[in-house]
This record gives C-alpha cells, structure tokens and sequence, in this order.
C-alpha cells in the first residue's frame, strides 16, 4: 500500500511510503497525525474564546489566520490520507 504522509517534503511536495502499515514510519506518521490533530482542536477552541471576548487586534486575527489555515492543511492532508486507506484499491472515485 502507498500511504500518503502528514508531511511534506523540501521542496513541498507530498511524501508518500511504500508499507503494509505496521513499519516504524507508520507508526510515527500515525503520532504525528495524532498530534496534529490534537494541535488543531486546542487552536480551534482558542480561536473561539478569541472571537467571543473584545475585538481582536487585526495582528492576533492575521496570526490566527495563519495558523488555521495551517491546521486545515494539515487536516486536509490527513484526511485525504486516510480516505485512501479506506478506498478498496479497484474504487474510481474523484476528488
């Protein structure tokens, strides 16, 4: 199986590992999806607690900004991870 990785490479491309999913890589691929996440849920639940209070320096919402579309980078790429792992291998579905 091709497993896509919650990571890119220096070049920014999308990594992807040859396994059968119980290699070291994977394991550590799964802890940092964990991680990543967990991270999104913490800077999600600051972000409302942001909104809710006074109005927020256009410096604090560009930063939240940033860092959310990060977390639904990383989300997606999660996401769309998994969803391969699922797929029956002979599935034509379009993204």
């Amino acid at each position: 199986m091709i497993r896509l990785l919650p990571w890119t490479g220096a070049d920014g491309k999308p990594c992807h590992l040859s396994t059968d999913g119980t290699g070291p890589l994977s394991r550590l691929a799964d802890q940092i999806e964990y991680v990543q996440l967990g991270l999104a849920g913490k800077l999600l639940d600051h972000v409302r607690v942001v909104l809710s209070g006074a109005a927020p320096e256009a410096s604090e919402l560009r930063l939240l900004t940033a860092q959310l579309a990060d977390a639904l980078h990383n989300a997606l790429l999660i996401a769309e991870s998994r969803g391969d792992r699922l797929a029956p291998a002979d599935a034509d579905v379009e993204r």
